[in-house]
């Protein structure tokens, strides 16, 4: 599988993107699909991961309810909108897949994309 993350970009605090994830080489219907941020000096972290059938999500607690996580099988594609954002969300976006949900949620999963770089001004 691989996968490339776009939509990034510069946006003011309070505003919104759209990341998307576009896979190749293999479908994605049966992966489970995850986003990781790593902003500069820090770990990379987990930030949301959808179920290969859409229907469970999860979210890190510092996203929940401005963040959503959704997929578009018919397009090979994963998306993650993201609202009313801050400073604090300023990273390099990576979408990741793995057959096991799992995996992704631990920060192990097995197939990684390019990130996508977001920057949030104050």
């Amino acid at each position: 599988v691989q996968l490339q993350a776009y939509g990034g970009g510069l946006v003011p605090a309070g505003g919104c993107l759209r990341l998307s994830c576009a896979a190749s080489g293999r479908i994605l219907t049966t992966y489970a699909v995850g986003w990781f941020r790593q902003a500069t000096g820090k770990e990379r972290e987990f930030v949301a991961v959808i179920t290969w059938g859409g229907g469970t999500t999860y979210y890190v607690d510092s996203v929940k309810g401005r963040f959503t996580i959704s997929r578009e099988n018919a397009e090979n594609t994963v998306s993650l909108q993201m609202n009313s954002l801050t400073p604090e969300d300023t990273a390099v976006y990576y979408c990741a897949a793995d057959l096991a949900y799992g995996n992704v949620v631990v920060g192990r999963p097995t197939y990684w994309g390019q990130g996508t770089q977001v920057t949030v001004s104050s």
